[in-house]
């Protein structure tokens, strides 16, 4: 037994290691899988070509989500592609013996969004997924990260996967926020101080003031887009805010299973002296509402700022001027007053319920501005719900928006919603990229609140100035 301090990355980590390969990746065993309808078809043909079958089905949970639209879901899905990776889920999901949520399903939605709120995620688990924001479950505690459709595989089959041990960073941020600034203020903030790479190779550990006090909703946001910096996941200590969210839950540990399973997820901390390979330290007074004006996350600044120069941005200079006229923006110019032509709320980065009260917040007593298109996505159906008994939807309604339904909508594009080509969206997706939201589309990342203000003035807002 080692006396050395231990983070909570490597008391996960190393209670999960099967077997260590000299000079090679550990081989890891993983609590739990979720599938989705894009990654999954091809490692279910590897699985049937090789005559192998799921060793612990109860173990992997199917969602359909990136495929699936946004409205009229009772009826046939009409993108063939779509129609049939949608088809396949389902039909594996029914022979492999796969718990599945598809469309129709009341607990269908974002694969990231309904595992946590159906009490699947859970403190000192480790959890993957074929895609990249599986990140976002490491806010209970676990470690969580995306991985490739070959590993898919090897999860389904083995419930291992080999992988070597990512180094250690912590970023504590200290001190209380100010009005309007919410988490996804936070990590827009964090990801614009080690650009969209700063963290590469590293699992990042959050600490500190600022994120003892978010809530579940807000620690997930930031997990979510630790991927976003290159982090291979992130992670938060579990505490009483854990606890409260998960308890009661239908797939929550019951009776004496919960004194048991909490016994244990009070000792999933970092003790004191641990070391880490990196630390970062940021003061929360610093942090602005932000928004993103280039082509990657890492490209953030405060909304009251002015676009960098080039010299002051870091990196290429001719990599910058590219994002730049992709963007149609230009060094030192201001963001406030850009003209915004779609706003997107949703995804598994601001797809809760939280989100949509902060939204709703700003939209109260308002109206939509008339040449904006607003899409309004729910996380999954239970969001959905919560959406309409708390009143949000008629607040909504009253200001001229309409609700959609669960799926990742505009964040991906693999769907009917997307960007159209020279358009600007303020979005409160994850990624920025070009093309991102469909072919030649303009994203501005920012947050539900900024993304609330530009919906009702139709410009880039300070939603500072349109809190009460």
């Amino acid at each position: 037994m080692s006396n050395i301090p231990a983070t909570l990355f490597d008391k996960v980590w190393d209670s999960h290691v099967v077997r260590k390969i000299e000079d090679g990746p550990d081989v890891f065993f993983i609590d739990r899988h979720f599938i989705h309808e894009v990654t999954s078809p091809v490692a279910f043909l590897g699985l049937e070509g090789r005559h192998l079958s799921v060793i612990f089905p109860e173990k992997t949970f199917a969602t359909a989500d990136h495929n699936t639209p946004t409205i009229n879901q009772h009826l046939p899905v009409a993108d063939p592609l779509s129609a049939n990776q949608l088809k396949a889920l389902e039909t594996n999901s029914a022979k492999y013996g796969i718990s599945h949520w598809g469309l129709g399903n009341p607990k269908n939605g974002i694969v990231h969004v309904v595992g946590p709120e159906n009490g699947i995620t859970q403190p000192g688990m480790t959890i993957v997924c074929g895609d990249s924001h599986t990140s976002t479950h490491g806010a209970f505690g676990a470690i969580a990260f995306g991985i490739g459709t070959s590993e898919v595989e090897m999860v389904l089959t083995s419930q291992c996967i080999m992988q070597p041990k990512p180094k250690k960073m912590r970023i504590r941020v200290n001190g209380k926020l100010g009005k309007g600034i919410t988490p996804k203020d936070v990590t827009l903030y964090i990801i614009s101080k080690l650009t969209a790479a700063g963290a590469t190779g590293y699992f990042v550990e959050y600490a500190g003031d600022v994120f003892e006090n978010m809530s579940m909703e807000g620690r997930m946001t930031v997990c979510n887009m630790s991927i976003e910096m290159g982090a291979r996941g992130g992670i938060i200590a579990p505490d009483e805010t854990t606890f409260a969210y998960i308890k009661g839950r239908e797939k929550a540990p019951k009776g004496e299973a919960w004194d048991k399973a909490l016994a244990y997820w009070k000792t999933l901390k970092t003790e004191e002296g641990a070391s880490f390979d990196l630390e970062y330290n940021y003061d929360a007074a610093d942090i602005a509402p932000m928004i993103t004006y280039g082509t990657n996350p890492g490209m953030g600044m405060s909304i009251t700022s002015h676009i960098p120069a080039a010299q002051d941005a870091g990196g290429s200079k001719a990599s910058y001027e590219k994002s730049l006229n992709y963007m149609g923006f230009h060094e030192e110019e201001a963001m406030l007053g850009k003209q915004v032509d779609y706003v997107f709320i949703g995804s598994c980065t601001n797809g809760r319920i939280e989100d949509f009260r902060a939204f709703a917040s700003i939209v109260k007593g308002r109206k939509k501005a008339a040449h904006v298109t607003a899409w309004i996505v729910p996380g999954s159906h239970i969001v959905e719900q919560q959406i309409k008994e708390e009143g949000i939807l008629d607040i909504l309604t009253e200001a001229g928006f309409q609700l959609r339904q669960p799926g990742c909508s505009a964040c991906l594009a693999m769907n009917d919603d997307k960007i159209p080509a020279g358009k600007y969206a303020v979005s409160t997706s994850n990624r920025n990229f070009e093309g991102r939201q469909g072919p030649g589309s303009r994203t501005m990342l920012a947050s539900p609140l900024v993304a609330a203000a530009a919906a009702v003035t139709g410009v880039v807002t300070d939603p500072r100035e349109l809190i009460a």
